[in-house]
This record gives structure tokens, C-alpha cells and sequence, in this order.
């Protein structure tokens, strides 16, 4: 009779992954600390950048320069604005179901990273002028170009949201798996550290 692992409270299950209320966790907690950033950093924007030239820091790299956005990057859709809040309302809900079996921190701060971008322009798109669910949002930074033409303006909610993008993509292509598992290398079902050869060969009774 082979001994069956048992997972210390807060620490791993008997999968190898870690336990699903750490990660949700760990998700909420880099949502709201992205979400915050966001809305401090688009307060702050509002209050000293109003009415001003664009300020420019590290010798030019990146440059501070209020916008109101009511499309994507460099304004596509902005006829279209009431798509973006529904959108938006997709991404959510589909990270929510995902946190449903969620065991991976790594998972955790991509999906966290992800929703805290996406929460910070949708209180842009419903709370801000000109109307609910049509307003605009608040982008202030701009890469070699005052006035982005060569570069989107975006802000942290952007940046946000292509961090935890990117940091999905690789998870992916590593083949680290949401429910904490690892995906063989030639495309076999996903394993865990505690399959690794000679794992199996634990205390038996």
C-alpha cells in the first residue's frame, strides 16, 4: 500500500502545486496593487501634467504627456469606445473561471498583472467623461516621441497588461501549466515534480 502525500496548509497539494486559496490570493493581491498604481499614477497625471508641454526625463527615452484616449492604442476604435468596457467585462470574467483551478504562482502574477491592467481603464472607460461606458482613458507616458506618434502614450494599466501577457506566453511555451503541473517536453500530458522518475518510489506499507 503505497503512503499518500498529504499538503501542508498554504504550501503545496499532493498534485505539487500549490493550493488554490494561496494563488487566488496572491492573483487578487497583484490586481489591487496594479490597479492602485494605476489610479494614483492617473490622478497624478491629471493634476501636473494638465495644460503643459510634455516633460521630458532620461535624456529623451521617455516623455510625460497627458492624453485622453477614447479608442486602443494609438486611438483605433475610437468611434467604437463602448466595445472596450464590454471587452473588458470578457477578460474578467474569463480570469475569474480561470482562478477556479488555479495552483501556479507564476500563473497567479500573470493573471493578476492582467486583470489589475484591465480594471484600471475600465474604471477609465465607465467613470470618466464624456459619459459612462464612453469615457476616456488617461494615458500619460510616452516612449522617444512627445507627442506618440511613433509610440503609443499608454500607462501603467498598458504596461500592466503587456507584462502579464508576456509573462503568459512564456509560462506557455515552457509548459508550466495553471493547475501547477509541467507539460512533457515532446507534448506529453503535463507533469509534476512529484512524478519525476524515481518519485513513485516512495514509502510503502
Amino acid at each position: 500500500m503505497t503512503a499518500v502525500p498529504s499538503a501542508e496548509p498554504g504550501r503545496t497539494d499532493p498534485g505539487g502545486g500549490t493550493r488554490r486559496p494561496r494563488a487566488v490570493a496572491i492573483l487578487a493581491g497583484v490586481a489591487l496593487v496594479a490597479l492602485l498604481a494605476d489610479l494614483v499614477t492617473k490622478h497624478l497625471a491629471l493634476a501636473a501634467l494638465t495644460d503643459r508641454e510634455p516633460v521630458r526625463l532620461l535624456g529623451g527615452f521617455v516623455y510625460l504627456s497627458l492624453t485622453r484616449n477614447s479608442g486602443a492604442a494609438w486611438s483605433i476604435g475610437a468611434d467604437h469606445t463602448w466595445v472596450f468596457p464590454l471587452i473588458t467585462i470578457g477578460v474578467v470574467g474569463w480570469i475569474v473561471w480561470m482562478a477556479l483551478r488555479l495552483r501556479s504562482l507564476p500563473w497567479a502574477i500573470s493573471l493578476g498583472l492582467v486583470l489589475g491592467g484591465a480594471l484600471g481603464n475600465l474604471v477609465d472607460r465607465i467613470f470618466r467623461a464624456p459619459s459612462p461606458f464612453h469615457g476616456h482613458v488617461v494615458d500619460m507616458i510616452s516612449l522617444f516621441d512627445p507627442y506618440g506618434q511613433v509610440w503609443p502614450v499608454f500607462n501603467l494599466a498598458d504596461s500592466s497588461l503587456v507584462c502579464g501577457v508576456l509573462l503568459a506566453v512564456l509560462l506557455e511555451l515552457t509548459g508550466r501549466q495553471r493547475d501547477g503541473r509541467r507539460a512533457g517536453r515532446d507534448g506529453d500530458p503535463a507533469t509534476t515534480d512529484a512524478a519525476a522518475p524515481g518519485a513513485e518510489q516512495r514509502e510503502r506499507a
